[in-house]
């Protein structure tokens, strides 16, 4: 049976990794969300090469486990330590810390780049035809006209992106990195009951997940008044 005072002792040690679990996730998330936008962007345009490359990119992280391409930026970049040295990026390469960001930033720009390219593309064509009519520039059309509306149609698709790179961060116990997963390998290394440290982790991603699941939700309603009177 379930001991719940053990459970109970744990969860504050188990809290104590979250914040490097939102670090690493809102990281993450920005700079995947960055590159997502301009991969998005880029594949917009008429360069075969620029679309090509981009595609092979995704196709790569999207059809790899993220388990693995820690790995290999972890492990695997460190076997050009020389190289690195003299391009003077050892120092990035050489933290367990900034290699998750990497990894996790790449893995879900990947992702987010086809959600956002899906919803650019869902932008009617009348209404950028109505605009290059009323004179407006092809700049001014993408910033007030196509993003505004591709970035509200990608936030349900986004938001199971943004719960899944919460849950991929726990991948980052693998490479030492000591979040709320790391914490609760250790535990269970010291005390040998799995079950409740387990459920513990588990119980404090699912609050977490809850609350930005209301929280996008509530800016998807915010955003989309008009879905919510329809």
């Amino acid at each position: 049976m379930i001991d719940f005072a053990f459970f109970l002792e744990i969860i504050p040690t188990l809290l104590a990794g979250l914040p490097l679990t939102l670090q690493l996730a809102a990281l993450s998330i920005t700079i995947g969300f960055i590159l997502a936008l301009l991969l998005a962007l880029a594949q917009q345009g008429n360069h075969r090469i620029a679309v090509w490359s981009i595609r092979f990119f995704v196709s790569i992280f999207r059809g790899t486990p993220l388990l693995v391409q820690i790995f290999l930026i972890y492990y695997g970049l460190g076997q050009f330590r020389p190289s690195l040295q003299a391009m003077g990026l050892w120092w990035l390469f050489r933290e367990p810390y900034w290699c998750a960001i990497i990894a996790l930033s790449l893995n879900t720009a990947a992702y987010g780049s086809e959600i956002l390219r899906g919803a650019i593309q869902g932008v009617p064509r009348g209404l950028i035809e109505a605009a290059t009519a009323f004179g407006m520039s092809r700049f001014l059309t993408l910033r007030r006209i196509i993003l505004p509306l591709a970035l509200r149609q990608a936030i349900p698709s986004y938001s199971n992106e943004i719960i899944l790179m919460i849950k991929g961060t726990s991948l980052a116990s693998i490479i030492t990195l000591m979040e709320v997963t790391g914490i609760a390998q250790g535990l269970i290394s010291q005390t040998y009951r799995a079950v409740e440290v387990f459920i513990a982790a588990g119980a404090i991603y699912l609050t977490l997940n809850f609350m930005i699941i209301s929280a996008l939700n509530a800016l998807e309603t915010w955003l989309t008044p008009y879905r919510v009177r329809a």
